[in-house]
């Protein structure tokens, strides 16, 4: 586990290969078998921070980014990954959060929920939960994203933990009744536990060559300026009260 001073966060290598699909609408690495693996629990950084030890004494809610490769910032800098600009977004305008990204690049829904006690452990006030692309780009059954999806809602939800769940989308060429059954299970989800959904997490960058990578899958910084908007629109109503 990366460690840093409150705000920081060190970059993790990727591990996995870049998944190419002409026309792609989502972004993450490539799948591997459903395993238990522990989260890379890593600060988002703030701006001018440099790497150190957390301060025990830091007691500002957590609120954790759990996530695939769009989470871990595949492709850029520790300091300009989604959670990273959010940090700074909820410095500058006085919130006393602390954002911690436990992005895997690759991992499932399964993968995420397999992960899942970690994040738990640090009762944390919020969890941003992007997963579920890396099932679509594997054609896996639209029925095991919503299980896996659904159990890691209802555990966190269970701990008292406010949830946000951020949408995806698959490109045309994985069959309209697929797209469809896909997108359709954030918002089922989102309206079954009444927590907050970004609609798509990619919303104004897929698509937009000048905010991603030469990949055309991951987004550039500004791309990720993009999303941690997108988040945000979802995630400061749940704020309200903690400046």
């Amino acid at each position: 586990m990366a460690t840093g001073k409150p705000g920081t966060v060190q970059n993790a290598p990727f591990m996995g290969c870049m998944w190419l699909v002409p026309l792609l609408l989502v972004a993450a690495g490539c799948g591997r078998e459903p395993e238990s693996v522990p989260v890379p629990m890593r600060e988002a950084k703030s701006a001018g921070s440099s790497p150190a030890i957390t301060s025990p004494a830091d007691d500002r809610p957590v609120i954790v980014a759990l996530g695939d490769s769009l989470t871990a910032g595949l492709g850029v800098e520790a300091e300009l990954n989604y959670p990273s600009q959010l940090q700074r977004r909820l410095d500058a305008q006085g919130y006393r959060y602390r954002v911690v990204n436990a992005g895997v690049s690759g991992d499932t829904s399964a993968q995420g929920l397999n992960r899942l006690e970690p994040v738990r452990d640090l009762r944390p006030a919020v969890v941003i939960v992007a997963l579920g692309a890396n099932d679509g780009l594997r054609g896996l059954p639209v029925e095991s994203t919503l299980e896996n999806l659904d159990s890691i809602i209802t555990h966190l939800k269970g701990d008292g933990i406010q949830v946000v769940l951020a949408g995806m989308e698959l490109p045309p060429n994985y069959g309209p009744a697929y797209v469809v059954s896909f997108r359709r299970v954030f918002p089922e989800l989102a309206r079954k536990h009444r927590i907050p959904l970004v609609p798509f997490l990619l919303a104004g960058v897929a698509g937009r060559r000048g905010l991603n990578q030469d990949d055309g899958i991951h987004p550039t910084a500004q791309g990720y300026a993009v999303v941690a908007e997108n988040v945000w629109q979802a995630l400061e109503p749940l704020l309200a009260g903690e400046h």
